[in-house]
């Protein structure tokens, strides 16, 4: 009976051959050849069920076979030559002598790496890809060579620079909080900068802008409440600074809710997180005068404008929407009467009067000489008026709306 063959251990070699392999199977006493596709090679046999032997050069995937005065065997149990690895850079090039910094090798035929070396030293292997590796540096000194060795062989060295790099420190951030969508600029001072590889903000990574040795921007990543903010170079992880995420404000209400298109006025804003406010506008155009009440309340100054536009309020965690409450605030043109429809009455009051004019709609007192009249806004054109009692002679009509009080106009009591 022919021989079998099960298995060859290890089942990927250089295709410059010369890998020790263990082929294991049945029948193998007294066999002749071990072939690797066409290519024999040098064997010796174990015993019946086993045999060692050198792989020849090769390329490709080739079948494994024994031939012994029983035959040659036909199972298809294969060896693969893959080729040795090549290394093209090193990111970074150097480190610190105590190690510890992550390394990015690239290049190709990486995958199914099995040792990376730096000098005769081991280095952690993190992340294994087809073309990149990344590991933990081991501690060194000097300049030593990066290899990496697979089933294929080992690469080509890589020069890697162990040097005395100062740890770096950092001293202060701005702003010191953010929203928790992230995406602000955070600007990071502090001493031996240069060369940063990560910048995080607890366990997150930010997306670093610009560096210098004693300054780099970021954009913060997103994020909840006080975290660490670290920054790594080659000479190691600096000092941690707290940064703190806060919720953007919201606005629920205005008091009041209309005012004088020239601005002006007070307006009470209510709403949540408005502790840190630092601007509010009214459609655009800046507040003045703002006073932090409490974390819920807040006064400012209106603008002028005009029509109804939307409040916001912004901290440094971000501005505050439409999508809840009523932030919308009415801008008013200032009352103007036109006329008085009839322009005299008994001074027992009780006459009906019509006050035409302009900008009436919100009309909320209406006195004859300083007297208080009953009326009701029938447009913005026209208020009905019920005259009050008032001493035979001429007295002034105003109208007052929240933008003010309008021009007047005499109104005459008749003796009775």
């Amino acid at each position: 009976m022919a021989p079998v063959v099960t298995s060859v251990s290890p089942a990927q070699g250089p295709p410059a051959g010369g890998t020790s392999v263990t082929i294991t199977g049945s029948g193998f006493t007294g066999a002749t050849m071990v072939r690797f596709g066409a290519n024999g090679t040098i064997f010796v046999l174990v015993s019946d069920t086993q045999i060692t032997a050198k792989t020849p050069a090769g390329a490709g995937t080739v079948q494994v076979t024994v031939t012994a005065p029983t035959g040659t065997s036909t199972q298809n149990v294969f060896l693969t030559y893959t080729p040795a690895p090549v290394l093209t850079t090193l990111s970074p090039p150097s480190g610190p002598t105590a190690g510890g910094n992550v390394v990015t090798v690239n290049g190709t035929d990486l995958a199914g790496t099995t040792s990376v070396k730096f000098g005769s030293n081991s280095a952690v292997l993190l992340t294994n890809t087809a073309t990149q590796i990344t590991v933990i540096a081991p501690a060194g000194t000097g300049t030593v060579n990066v290899t990496v060795t697979t089933a294929g062989g080992t690469s080509n060295a890589l020069a890697y620079t162990y040097a005395a790099v100062p740890i770096p420190a950092i001293s202060s951030l701005s702003p010191t909080s953010g929203p928790t969508a992230g995406g602000n600029v955070v600007t990071i001072n502090g001493t031996d900068l240069a060369g940063t590889t990560s910048v995080k903000f607890g366990a997150s990574p930010a997306t670093i802008l610009t560096n210098t040795a004693t300054q780099i921007t970021v954009s913060a990543p997103a994020g909840t409440g006080t975290v660490n903010v670290t920054v790594t170079t080659a000479g190691g992880t600096s000092n941690p600074l707290p940064y703190f995420y806060l919720a953007a404000p919201t606005l629920s209400d205005l008091s009041p809710h209309l005012g004088p298109a020239t601005g002006g006025n007070t307006v009470t804003v209510f709403g949540t997180n408005l502790t840190l406010t630092n601007a509010v506008t009214f459609g655009g155009n800046p507040a003045t005068a703002i006073n932090v009440v409490s974390d819920n309340q807040l006064t400012v100054t209106a603008p002028a404008g005009s029509g109804t536009v939307v409040v916001t309020v912004t901290t440094p965690g971000g501005t505050s929407t439409a999508a809840t409450g009523n932030p919308y605030y009415t801008h008013l043109g200032a009352p103007a009467l036109t006329s008085l429809t009839p322009s005299h009455g008994a001074d027992l009051g009780g006459d009906a009067i019509v006050l035409g004019g302009s900008n009436l709609t919100y009309t909320d007192a209406v006195p004859f000489g300083g007297v208080p009249a009953s009326f009701s806004a029938i447009s913005d054109t026209q208020v009905v008026v019920t005259s009050p009692g008032g001493a035979p002679g001429t007295v002034n009509v105003v109208v007052h709306t929240p933008a003010g009080n309008s021009n007047t106009l005499p109104y005459i009591y008749d003796p009775s």
